[in-house]
């Protein structure tokens, strides 16, 4: 027959072994989450869906959203959109609008063209889902603001009530 006192210290041996089986399936579970993400952003992949409506840029450090707005937006309501994006990246208050040399560094001239929602051929990485060619900029003067063309891959200025074919991309810095 076993003493009260020697089962209880088998209990508890056991309750212990199970406790420190669990946390090293966690920490395991952790590096190896953490691994993932580190060697997908050093092993040349340039971006990194991150599965909640966003893409990380490894080369620029920013998160942008993975699509546009979907519709013709003006100027002023892209600004506005683009501060509050309707993504998972709700978490996140810093979303702005792009500056044209960030839109620059998604368009991509060896890339094959797509179609977008609006008929429109763009240049841009798959991860990315823009519904028309030309993305507007934080950059203005005035009554017009810059716009970067995903078509032909340039930058214009245009007036800031226009709307047709003008889309919003909300982007963040990386801290």
């Amino acid at each position: 027959m076993i003493s009260g006192l020697g089962w209880l210290n088998r209990v508890n041996s056991f309750r212990e072994m199970e406790m420190i089986k669990n946390i090293f399936l966690l920490s395991t579970l952790v590096c190896f989450t953490v691994f993932s993400s580190y060697s997908r952003a050093h092993s040349g992949e340039r971006f990194i869906d991150n599965g909640d409506g966003t893409v990380t840029d490894t080369r620029t450090n920013l998160m942008w959203a993975a699509s546009d707005n979907m519709g013709d937006i003006s100027w002023h309501n892209a600004k506005i959109y683009c501060e509050n994006p309707p993504i998972a990246g709700y978490r996140y208050s810093d979303w702005r609008m792009p500056t044209i040399e960030e839109l620059r560094t998604l368009y991509d001239k060896n890339r094959e063209r797509y179609e977008a929602d609006c008929g429109l051929r763009v240049r841009i990485h798959p991860k990315f889902r823009l519904s028309c060619a030309w993305v507007w900029s934080s950059e203005h003067k005035a009554i017009s603001a810059y716009a970067f063309s995903f078509r032909k891959g340039y930058q214009y200025s245009t007036l800031m009530m226009d709307s047709k074919h003008f889309r919003a991309l909300p982007v963040r810095d990386l801290k």
